[in-house]
């Protein structure tokens, strides 16, 4: 039975946030590409780092938007819309002047 015109075999069509199947296997490829150089990657990316270091993170951003999906920000806020983070303080260790000063170790040098 054929398709009347401006009706698909699919009326629904395909499901939200399914691959087609160009994409799929573009993806695939693509993969192990970057997994038979990981070696190389490494490398690469060393020495991109040494004079840009910036650079190489964009770099390292870019080829993880291939296989990690980007997750939807979210706001932290309250019933009031107030922020949940407000007064709260992140300690991260010591400042990149902190170790410059102290070293790695934490003693000054």
């Amino acid at each position: 039975m054929p398709f009347k015109p401006g009706q698909s075999g699919n009326p629904e069509g395909r499901k939200k946030g399914s691959q087609n199947l160009y994409t799929k296997k573009t993806k695939e490829a693509f993969g192990m590409l970057l997994e038979g150089n990981l070696d190389n990657l490494s490398i690469w990316l060393s020495q991109v780092a040494s004079e840009d270091p910036k650079e190489a993170l964009k770099i390292i951003m870019s080829l993880s938007e291939r296989f990690v999906p980007k997750l939807s920000q979210q706001a932290l806020t309250d019933a009031d819309g107030e922020s949940l983070l407000k007064g709260m303080k992140f300690d991260f260790g010591p400042t990149i002047e902190d170790r410059e000063t102290k070293g790695p170790s934490g003693n000054i040098d």
